[in-house]
């Protein structure tokens, strides 16, 4: 079988994929949804990534073309997007077995799928947000190494960039799904165990906390350059204060000779 998850540079609701792909779409994972018809079976994750899975990729390709997207393979980082193929194999001494090749079952099942996609579907996301960082971490480099240009009149478009920064990493926290185990897995060891591995071979965990350090460096990096911004602010108006008071002095001099 073949799976594909990949970023929507576009929203795409539930009741658009359901009319173009025949198949009925119920609240599935962390405000996911999930369905199958008799060729695909179809998960969309809150963050924004759709998942099919089906025997025959060429389906999977009809499918996005209903649906009216056309994957960027000379550009992933506009449409990020990860395939991945899996394979039934009822002779399978454990329930699965996942390694960087292929994620093998020892039987389908809709939970499994469903396992399976959120965890490829957070990796989507997550590289998503690892080329966003990419181009935030430019922009701070240029930052820093032009600090000695900056005037108090840049430092709006800096609270916009920290604004930029908070946000990021507020969606990174809540739309992954990473720090709090989902739902789905609460009572079920096996579904729980087949995603710890996912994760594991994925390096989520791994991959989430450098991104995060990413943000933290370059939060470090606006911020020093705001301090120096404040700092100029700050001699700026000493500076107006001292003026006035000598003007104040001197005219007050005059005063008195007169």
């Amino acid at each position: 079988m073949n799976l594909l998850a990949l970023y929507l540079d576009q929203p795409l609701s539930h009741a658009k994929i359901q009319y173009a792909l025949d198949v009925t779409l119920i609240k599935g994972f962390e405000n996911g949804y999930y369905g199958r018809n008799q060729n695909l079976h179809v998960a969309l994750s809150p963050f924004r990534v759709l998942t099919l899975i089906s025997e025959d990729k060429k389906q999977i390709l009809e499918a996005l073309d209903k649906l009216g997207i056309t994957l960027h393979t000379e550009d992933e980082r506009s449409h990020p997007y990860q395939d991945y193929p899996i394979l039934i194999d009822s002779t399978l001494k454990t329930s699965f077995s996942v390694t960087n090749e292929a994620i093998t079952l020892r039987e389908a099942s809709i939970l499994s799928f469903n396992i399976i996609a959120l965890a490829i579907s957070q990796s989507v996301g997550l590289e998503t947000y690892e080329h966003r960082l990419d181009t935030l971490f430019s922009r701070s480099r240029r930052i820093v190494e032009s600090i000695h240009t900056f005037s108090m009149t840049r430092r709006s478009h800096l609270l916009m960039f920290t604004k930029q920064l908070a946000l990021t990493r507020h969606d990174m926290v809540s739309n992954l799904l990473l720090l709090d185990k989902p739902n789905i897995l609460w009572d079920n060891a096996q579904a729980e165990a087949l995603y710890n591995r996912l994760a594991f071979v994925l390096e989520l965990y791994a991959r989430h906390e450098i991104a995060l350090s990413k943000l933290s460096q370059i939060k470090e990096d606006v911020m020093l350059v705001m301090d120096l911004i404040n700092h100029k602010r700050s001699e700026f108006l000493e500076w107006i204060i001292i003026v006035l008071i000598g003007v104040e002095i001197v005219m007050g001099i005059m005063e008195w000779f007169k």
